[in-house]
């Protein structure tokens, strides 16, 4: 699909309006370890060749939606609609007072003047994309290795969102990499090939080199049955209890390029079917993203 610059016709959803209150308490400095903000588009404008145009959910929405939800901090994930644009990051990680981190999207031939920048606002890992069609094609690997060169003076994670089998793809380069990796959306594997399939046990096997964290956002994009996912979230609790020490969890807010949005109150819920015991829960929650992310 081609998007004109000018054209601000949304072509994605919007997240759910009314989010339902978690029965759930979070413990104190909760970490939404991944979302989005978009725009507002006429302060921050969406870049003229990005692949999906959203509905403008701006970082007041997102605060509003943490204070209602129990979450204290968070990590800003920059989506390909704003591209090398962090402006919109920066400006969240300014407002947010220390209380939130960022994921960049890096262009390899980036100064480290620029890196050095965004790692003073507060960004911590940058995100390399191998899920397609609708982020776009995959960058070519001499370029995603310039760009963990970049990064690697400041310690940042590198961020991996693929699908499908693509973790058992990646598996060679993921364990050529020596900073910290952090797997997107339980690698968005099929469901359908059950917890034993390859791509989840080659997940679990990534887990075991104690370099690999996975966030256990998700459950509602590899699900292929309504809420409460019943499908889906006993492999978000295999890896939370397999390696409850690397696992991070995020609400994936606003949902783009999503078909079925969730409520943002309902994933809350979840966590207590992934996490049951407080332990476990304190440290996917609040003790790996404090590690992770350098709160």
């Amino acid at each position: 699909m081609t998007i004109r610059a000018d054209d601000l016709t949304p072509t994605i959803a919007p997240p759910d309006p009314n989010p339902k209150k978690p029965r759930i308490t979070l413990p104190p400095l909760a970490c939404d370890s991944h979302f989005h903000v978009f725009g507002p588009h006429n302060k921050f404008p969406y870049a003229a060749n990005r692949p999906f145009t959203p509905t403008d959910a701006p970082k007041e929405d997102l605060f509003r939606l943490h204070n209602f939800l129990g979450f204290q901090r968070g990590v800003f994930v920059q989506s390909t609609c704003h591209g090398g644009d962090h402006a919109a990051l920066v400006d969240l990680l300014a407002a947010g007072e220390g209380r939130y981190r960022g994921v960049a999207l890096l262009e390899p031939k980036m100064r480290q003047e620029e890196v050095d920048r965004l790692d003073d606002a507060g960004v911590r890992g940058v995100r390399l994309h191998f899920y397609f069609p609708h982020l776009g094609a995959p960058r070519p690997r001499e370029e995603m290795l310039k760009m963990i060169e970049l990064v690697e003076p400041h310690g940042w994670h590198i961020a991996i969102h693929c699908g499908g089998n693509g973790i058992v793809e990646l598996y060679e380069f993921i364990r050529s990499i020596d900073a910290p990796v952090v797997i997107d959306h339980i690698a968005r594997v099929d469901v359908g090939e059950g917890r034993n399939g390859k791509a989840f046990s080659t997940l679990r096997r990534l887990l075991d080199t104690g370099n690999v964290w996975v966030k256990l956002s998700g459950t509602d994009r590899i699900t292929k049955q309504p809420y409460p996912y019943a499908d889906a979230v006993p492999f978000a609790r295999d890896l939370a209890a397999h390696a409850p020490e690397r696992v991070v969890w995020g609400t994936d807010w606003p949902h783009p390029n999503h078909k079925a949005i969730p409520n943002d109150g309902e994933l809350v819920d979840l966590i207590a079917e992934i996490a049951p015991d407080e332990k476990t829960r304190r440290l996917m929650l609040v003790d790996n993203p404090t590690k992770l992310f350098g709160f």
